[in-house]
C-alpha cells in the first residue's frame, strides 16, 4: 500500500528526535506513578509537535494524553514509560553492571514502548495533514503498567470511552502479533498486626505478624495443588518486621499477585486467599487487613485489527540489520542466562514452524514473524482497554534474539541502534494500522462487529474496588 511507503518516511524523518526521547527516558528509569521526568519529556516533544496535550489524570500525576484533529474515528495509541526496580545495568555492558545509585533499570523496554508509539502519532499528524483525513489520534502516555495496572484507572474515569480502535505494541525480541490474550490478575497487600515483645525475656507475651506472614505462605502454597493449571500465585515479602531478631515482629506485610485467564477466576482466587490470610491471623493470635492496590483484566485481542497488524508488520520485515548490529546481538547471546538459553528451543516450536524454528535458533536477532496464538502468560493493563473498546498488541524485536524480559541483559540493549530500529519498525506499524482505519468506515465498524462477539454479551468486569487509587507504595 502507497501509504506505508509514506508512512516509513515520515517515521524515518523524525528518527533522532525520538531515538533521543528514548534514550532520554531509559537514563530516568523511574517506576509506577513516579514518572515524572519521563511523562514530562514525552509532554515536551508532543507539545512541541503541535498535539493537544492534557496531563494529571484519573488521579495519575503522570498520565497524559496528547491529542491531534477532531471528530470520528478516534484511534489511541498507547505508550508507557515506567521502569523495574532491581534492573540498573550500564548500556551496552555484557556483563553485570549496574549504574551507579541507580536501582532501577527499564528491563521490560517501556522506554522504547513510549518513544514508538508516541512517533507513530507523530508521523500520524503528519500524513493526516498532508492528506486532509478527518478524524482524532491519541497518545496515551499510561503510567505504572508494571505492579499497579495504571491504565485501569484511566478506563474507570472514562478515558477511552469515546475511543474507536485502540493500538498498543511491546519490545520484545520476537516479531508477534498477539492472538492469544493475557492474563487477568490482581495485587492485594495483606498487612498482620501484632504484639512486640522480648524474644528471649517474654516472648509469651508477643505474637509476631511475621509469623501469620509464613502461615500464610503455608496455607498459600498448598493451595496451589487446588487450582485450575492457567491460575497462578506470587508473593514478595513488602515488610517483614524489622531487622531485629530479640524483637516479636508486631508488624509484617506480603503483596500478592494471582492470576487467572478471566477476572471471576482471579476473584476465586483472591476470596480464598482472603480466608487463608484470616485464619493464618487467627492461628498466629494477629490481626489483619487485606487491601487490593491493582487489577488488570484478561487481554480481548481483536482479530479484525490483528489482520490489519499483520499485514503491516509483514510488510516492513525484515529489518536490515548491519554486520555490527548482528554482531552486537551475537555477544548479548552468549550472555543469556544458561536457563533461559536451555528453554529457548522449547519457545522456539511453540513460536514458529519446524523449519523456522531451526532457522531462528542460529539467527543472532529474530527478523521475521512468529506465528502462534497461544495467551501470554504474563498480564498487561492494555486488558482493561480491550473491554471497553477494540484493542489489539503486537510484539517488536528490539533486542538480541532470546534475550528474557525482566532482566539486566534487557535493560543493557535499550538504547543501542538495534533497539532504535525495533522502535521505527514498531512506529511504522503503528502508524499504517491507524491510516487503514482511518481511511476506511467499513473497516472500523468491522472491528467493533468483531469486538461485540467476543464480549458476548459481557460487559466490562471493573476489577479495581471503587476505593482503590493510584499510589506509590
Amino acid at each position: 500500500m502507497a501509504h506505508r511507503d509514506r508512512i516509513s518516511e515520515l517515521v524515518e524523518a523524525r528518527k533522532e528526535l525520538f531515538e533521543q526521547l528514548n534514550d532520554e527516558i531509559w537514563g530516568y528509569a523511574e517506576t509506577r506513578f513516579a514518572e515524572y521526568r519521563s511523562s514530562a519529556a514525552h509532554a515536551r516533544v508532543m507539545e512541541q509537535l503541535g498535539f493537544r496535550v492534557r496531563t494529571n489524570l484519573a488521579g495519575e500525576e503522570t498520565a497524559l494524553i496528547a491529542e491531534y484533529g477532531s471528530g470520528k474515528p478516534v484511534i489511541g495509541i498507547m505508550g508507557e514509560f515506567d521502569a523495574l526496580s532491581g534492573l540498573s545495568q550500564q548500556a551496552d555492558y555484557t556483563e553485570h553492571r549496574p549504574v551507579e545509585g541507580c536501582d532501577n533499570g527499564h528491563g521490560c523496554g517501556h522506554n522504547t514502548l513510549g518513544a514508538a508509539s508516541a512517533a507513530a502519532v507523530a508521523a500520524l499528524k503528519d500524513f493526516m495533514e498532508e492528506n486532509h483525513l478527518p478524524g482524532t489520534v491519541r497518545f496515551y502516555g499510561c503510567p505504572a503498567e508494571e505492579n499497579a495496572g495504571g491504565k485501569a484507572f484511566l478506563v474507570r474515569d472514562g478515558l477511552f470511552d469515546d475511543v474507536d480502535i485502540a493500538l498498543s505494541w511491546h519490545p520484545s525480541c520476537w516479531n508477534q502479533v498477539d492472538e492469544g490474550g493475557s492474563l487477568a490478575n490482581f495485587r492485594v497487600l495483606y498487612t498482620f498486626y501484632g504484639q512486640s515483645a522480648h524474644a528471649a525475656g517474654a516472648p509469651h507475651l508477643g505474637r509476631s505478624a511475621l509469623d501469620a506472614v509464613e502461615l500464610m505462605s503455608v496455607g498459600a502454597n498448598y493451595m496451589r495443588e487446588h487450582m485450575i493449571d492457567e491460575a497462578k500465585i506470587h508473593y514478595a515479602y513488602i515488610n517483614a518486621g524489622g531487622t531485629s531478631p530479640n524483637v516479636v515482629q508486631p508488624e509484617a506485610q506480603v503483596l500478592y499477585a494471582m492470576r487467572a485467564p478471566t477476572v471471576s477466576q482471579v476473584k476465586e482466587l483472591y476470596d480464598r486467599l482472603a480466608r487463608i490470610a484470616k485464619g493464618a491471623a487467627m492461628m498466629s493470635e494477629t490481626e489483619v487487613t487485606i487491601r487490593q492496590v491493582a487489577a488488570y483484566s484478561n487481554t480481548i485481542a481483536n482479530r479484525v485489527i490483528n489482520e490489519r497488524l499483520t499485514e503491516n508488520l509483514d510488510a516492513f520485515l525484515p529489518v536490515d540489520y548491519t554486520e555490527e548490529e548482528l554482531e552486537y546481538a551475537r555477544r548479548f547471546r552468549k550472555v543469556i542466562p544458561e536457563r533461559d538459553a536451555q528453554n529457548l528451543p522449547r519457545q522456539l516450536k511453540m513460536l514458529f514452524d519446524p523449519k523456522e524454528a531451526r532457522e531462528a535458533l542460529e539467527m543472532p536477532i529474530f527478523n521475521f514473524r512468529a506465528k502462534t496464538n497461544m495467551i501470554v502468560r504474563g498480564s498487561n493493563d492494555v486488558g482493561d482497554v480491550s473491554w471497553v473498546c477494540p484493542t489489539s498488541l503486537f510484539w517488536a524485536a528490539c533486542y538480541a534474539a532470546g534475550t528474557p524480559v525482566h532482566t539486566w541483559q534487557e535493560t543493557a540493549q535499550g538504547k543501542s541502534s538495534v533497539c532504535h530500529k525495533g522502535m521505527r519498525l514498531a512506529a511504522k506499524v503503528l502508524a499504517s494500522t491507524a491510516v487503514d482505519f482511518l481511511t476506511d468506515p467499513a473497516l472500523v465498524e468491522a472491528a467493533h462487529q468483531a469486538w461485540l462477539e467476543d464480549l458476548d454479551g459481557e460487559s466490562y468486569p471493573n476489577p479495581l474496588p471503587p476505593d482503590c487509587k493510584p499510589e506509590i507504595w
